[in-house]
């Protein structure tokens, strides 16, 4: 079976790389469309330069940027609105026309906390929601193209044991990560496979990489199995937007869509293979170190009883080609 084709929306040319790099090499790497929007700077600044490098090494095709200004970078687009002063309803309808253009099964983006609380990182979480909602029924944005709903979207998070040591990093530079509660992480993408890949994509962010204090510079320094440790596993909280365009009402993914999640149904779409659940699991309570998982059982849909789980590379369709 393919791998499920996957969207990203981030707020700056890098956060892609951080935070979902691996999860963007592994799928490309298993034949799946990946692509990345992202929503400031302008597309003719080093950064989009920087970015379109780094999309080139995860295979995610050419950059896709709003071209909305930093909101704390007023001159990273020149004459256009900071993302956060532009009006909702047309940043939603610039996402929805490109959530309808590439047809994702799955969207990732940031999570409501932003990892580093940056209010770029935040608004793109709200954007996003709404877009992923907007994009499946065709009475809104009618010029945006054809509804289509994706079957998943996944927000970036940090559970609090299991990113302590980025949380202590970001700590020393006077820096803060917004976690989440351990059980709240609904998917675990073991990316050490791809962690050479996602280094590169992360380095190709020149500018990021030698200024100061940012997360590119600091894990710079750090020694290569340090540095592993923090980037090996990319952690996401799933949310379940609606009915996937032409399911029938019988569908796993209508029935999923329909019962919101509900304890026992299975995701249509998911970054941890449905029939690999159980056995991740088994993988993963060897390496308390490198995993945390909430009470032992079956994860479920829901928050409760949800197991965030490291997906071994052997449970994945093998490493890098």
């Amino acid at each position: 079976m393919t791998a499920p084709s996957i969207l990203a929306l981030y707020a700056h040319p890098d956060d892609e790389s951080l935070v979902a790099g691996g999860v963007l090499a592994r799928h490309a790497a298993a034949g799946a469309r990946t692509a990345v929007v992202t929503a400031t700077w302008s597309p003719d600044s080093h950064r989009a330069a920087e970015l379109a490098t780094a999309l080139g090494i995860l295979g995610a095709g050419e950059p896709r940027m709003l071209g909305y200004a930093d909101f704390r970078v007023p001159d990273s687009a020149p004459g256009q609105p900071r993302f956060r002063d532009a009006p909702l309803e047309e940043s939603v309808g610039r996402v929805v026309s490109h959530i309808r253009a590439f047809r994702p099964d799955i969207v990732v983006t940031h999570d409501a906390y932003g990892s580093s609380g940056h209010p770029d990182h935040r608004h793109t979480h709200r954007v996003a929601l709404l877009a992923v909602h907007a994009a499946g029924l065709d009475g809104l944005h009618p010029l945006a193209g054809p509804a289509w709903q994706p079957g998943a979207l996944y927000f970036t998070a940090h559970p609090r044991r299991a990113c302590r040591a980025l949380s202590d990093l970001l700590s020393g530079a006077g820096k803060h990560l917004h976690t989440v509660p351990d059980d709240r992480a609904t998917a675990g993408v073991d990316v050490r496979p791809w962690l050479d890949r996602k280094w590169a994509a992360i380095r190709a962010h020149r500018s990021e990489t030698a200024r100061g204090h940012s997360l590119p510079a600091l894990l710079s320094g750090l020694p290569p199995r340090d540095r592993e440790a923090i980037l090996g596993t990319e952690w996401f909280i799933r949310h379940t937007p609606g009915p996937h365009p032409g399911a029938s009402a019988n569908s796993p993914r209508s029935a999923l869509a329909a019962a919101g999640g509900a304890v026992g149904r299975r995701p249509s779409y998911c970054l941890c293979p449905p029939a690999k659940w159980a056995a991740a699991a088994d993988a993963v309570r060897s390496s308390a170190e490198r995993a945390v998982m909430a009470p032992a059982g079956t994860r479920r849909g829901t928050a409760s009883g949800v197991v965030a789980m490291r997906v071994n590379r052997r449970l994945t369709g093998g490493g890098p080609s």
